[in-house]
């Protein structure tokens, strides 16, 4: 537990001036819904993969390393998170894409977290979305969503049958 405290201080001190894409929302609430979703929705009970689902943004969109995850958190949890960072020497739809090729390869951990990650941001879309976001490109990235969850390892059928029921919802 105390692992899965420290994980969820460091994100909220990485990520407290960001706002999610709604323009309102702390971004430290996203990286918490992922870890709740693998707990409550997956079941997951691995305090390294919780731990990492609460970092899972803060190589990308802060200024921490992998390195500094290491450290804090030990070597597995910087390989999950090092997984699931898009390379931002990339264009944006270079990114995306490498999303969708690179899922098969995904370790079972760094999967658990990418499918939790997706729900919880269709959810945001589904409930409130991003004020400068029309219909349209809100079911372009659920349908980039799907096409990623649709190339990962089958892991978890309850995450990906909740993944599929959101993404149905919305249709």
């Amino acid at each position: 537990m105390n692992l899965i405290l420290k994980a969820t201080e460091f994100s909220a001190l990485k990520h407290q001036n960001q706002k999610r894409k709604d323009g309102k929302t702390p971004y430290v609430i996203h990286p918490i819904s992922v870890a709740m979703i693998l707990s409550e929705i997956g079941g997951i009970d691995d305090e390294e993969i919780l731990s990492a689902a609460l970092l899972h943004d803060t190589i990308e969109d802060t200024d921490a390393t992998a390195d500094e995850i290491d450290r804090e958190f030990g070597s597995r949890i910087r390989s999950i998170v090092e997984e699931l960072t898009d390379n931002k020497e990339l264009s944006y739809s270079e990114r995306k894409q490498f999303q969708i090729d690179h899922a098969p390869n995904l370790s079972k951990e760094a999967t658990l977290v990418k499918i939790a990650d997706k729900i919880s941001n269709v959810t945001d879309l589904i409930d409130e979305k991003p004020t400068d976001w029309d219909d349209a490109r809100c079911k372009e990235y659920i349908d980039w969503a799907e096409s990623v969850i649709n190339r990962c390892p089958k892991v978890n059928m309850k995450l990906e049958e909740h993944f599929y029921n959101l993404v149905n919802s919305y249709h």
